[in-house]
Parts: structure tokens; sequence; C-alpha cells
């Protein structure tokens, strides 16, 4: 099960605490209730308050979280249903302290630099039978979007040519489009997602037309419509985490 392919709209979903008010109130009006996160202060700045760098949900009702804001999650999600596990690993600034959690999940694989995952959250990834993929990109979930158990967006090079040997239908997409202030550019995970099973969603525009529409039409191949969050450049928040 990959917890971010849905089965229909997400009753809340965690969100990046700087999310603009055009991306809360836009999902707001799918009756859907934002949490927002809370700022991990043991995290660089531009990504301190992304999802997925603190949150790995194992499947729809489980989440592992990092201790740095274990006690924040614990009362923030306590009316959700959800059930969370406390990571094994202390999140620190500097790379690669900062991505045991974030890893992508495409099918039945979890893609990952398995040196570095959370010994906690491979474990229960493991025990739902989860295969590990090999990369040398820790910022696999920043990276990744899945679409299905066999499509995928990247904006990483050499997890591109790792899921196309794994017969993994996959699109390459430039990271200089997107926009992370602090960095030279953000990811593709971090700005796009499903919002639902029929619903590809993405932060902000596109500025490269070429781009946007080769985007849209692998969207659409897959058997989604393509949704704009806000009118803002397409914008690295981190991947939202959907809770069904």
């Amino acid at each position: 099960m990959n917890p971010y392919i849905l089965p229909c709209s997400p009753r809340f979903v965690i969100i990046d605490y700087r999310a603009s008010d055009e991306i809360i109130n836009y999902l707001k009006k799918l009756n859907i209730i934002p949490i927002k996160t809370i700022k991990c202060n043991e995290l660089q700045e531009p990504v301190n308050g992304h999802p997925d760098m603190v949150i790995h949900p194992i499947d729809y009702e489980n989440f592992v979280v990092a201790p740095n804001v274990y006690d924040y999650y614990k009362t923030a999600l306590k009316n959700t249903g959800i059930r969370l596990i406390e990571g094994s690993t202390t999140l620190s600034k500097n790379y690669p302290g900062d991505i045991p959690y974030n890893a992508a999940r495409i099918g039945k694989y979890a893609v990952h630099n398995i040196k570095r995952t959370d010994e906690v959250l491979k474990h229960y990834l493991e025990k739902a039978g989860i295969e590990f993929i090999h990369v040398p990109q820790g910022y696999s979930k920043c990276s990744t979007t899945a679409l299905n158990d066999n499509t995928a967006l990247t904006s990483d090079a050499s997890i591109y040519e790792k899921l196309t040997s794994y017969n993994i239908n996959c699109l390459y997409i430039n990271p200089e489009i997107i926009l992370l202030n602090g960095y030279n550019h953000g990811l593709i995970g971090g700005c796009t997602g499903l919002i639902d099973d029929k619903t590809f969603l993405s932060t902000g525009k596109i500025c490269d037309k070429n781009i946007a529409d080769t985007i849209k039409e692998f969207i659409m191949s897959a058997g989604y419509t393509y949704n704009e969050a806000s009118n803002e450049q397409i914008t690295d928040l981190g991947t939202i985490i959907p809770i069904v």
C-alpha cells in the first residue's frame, strides 16, 4: 500500500507552516483540513517545515515521526485516528543527518539511500512487505512523486535511471523550474502529489510552457486531471502528507 496513492479525498493534510493563504484556502474549499507543521529547528531553514523531512507514513494509519517533533504531532494528530511511531534517529542540520525519513514510495518499493534510512522506519516498512531500492539520493521523497504502482515523476537523474531499470514508467523533470527560497531550486516531490483518486495537484504554475505541457500530458496519460493550488510559481513545500 502506498499512502500517497489515495482512494478518496483526504480528511486532513499535513502541510508546511509557511504555505500561502491561497494554497490553504484552496484545500479548505475541497473540504480538506490543513494541519500545519511545526518548525524543526534542527533542520536547515528552507526545509525546516517540510512534512516529508520529519514524517513517513507507512500506510494510511501508521506514521513514523522523527523524535525532534514527535510530541507536537502526538498532540496535533490526536483526533485523526493516526497511530504515531517514534523514529530512532534525531535529525540534525547537515546532510546526511537530515534524510533518515525521506524515502520515496512507489508500488511495493521504498526508494532511498538505505545506508541512511532510520532503523525504526526500515523495520516497519519491511514488516509491511515493502522492498528497498537503494539510490545515492538521500532526498528521495523530495525528488519523487508516484502516480500509481508503476508510474512516477522525479527530478533526480539517479532515481530516474534506477526506476526505469525496474521497468517503472518515469518522467524526469528539470528541478530548475521549482522555487525553494534559500536554495537554487526545489524538487518535484515537494510541490506535487495526488489529492484524491482522480486529481494531481501542484502548488503553483510552471513557467516553462514546454515542461508544463509535458507534465500535463504525462499526468493525463496516467488517468488524472491536473490542478494548481495557486497562481504563484510552483514552490517546494515538502510533500503534503494526506490523512484519509
